[in-house]
């Protein structure tokens, strides 16, 4: 199922731990409003450093209950409800680069986000972002 040109649902919902990872509609939809974010990043990337081409890669999307409590995740976690993604980044430049765009696009738009997190765990660099259907609460922040 495609979620939006370059997304589709499998993407946004693999996972290593063997464990069943199937949204519902209500998550779906969540994802696909997420999608259109990452389509402008795509977009914009490409336009200004990439090769024209660039895919954006998703390390983690929607995570079942089960899935999340596996991979450590926290129980209030926007995975949960298919509201976040974690973005994988070619170092630190790219995850800087990557935030930057995310908020411009957010502040051309007039459209809040609820997560832009830079996180950092020895020498690997992703981007957690989430956007929720309300109540976001434009939160940044760099975790190491």
């Amino acid at each position: 199922m495609k979620l939006s040109e370059h997304f589709g649902l499998a993407e946004l919902c693999k996972t290593r731990t063997g464990i069943e990872n199937v949204p519902n509609e209500a998550q779906v939809e969540n994802l696909k409003r997420l999608c259109q974010w990452l389509e402008q990043l795509r977009r914009r990337w490409n336009n200004l450093y990439g090769e024209g081409d660039d895919p954006i890669i998703i390390n983690s999307g929607f995570r079942s209950q089960e899935v999340n409590k596996a991979v450590g995740g926290v129980a209030t976690s926007n995975h949960l409800t298919g509201c976040a993604v974690d973005i994988r980044c070619i170092g630190m430049e790219q995850a800087l680069r990557y935030a930057a765009i995310l908020l411009d696009i957010s502040d051309l738009n007039n459209e809040d986000f609820d997560e832009l997190l830079i996180e950092q765990k020895a020498h690997v660099v992703w981007i957690h972002f989430a956007v929720r259907s309300s109540e976001n609460r434009r939160r940044s922040n760099f975790k190491r």
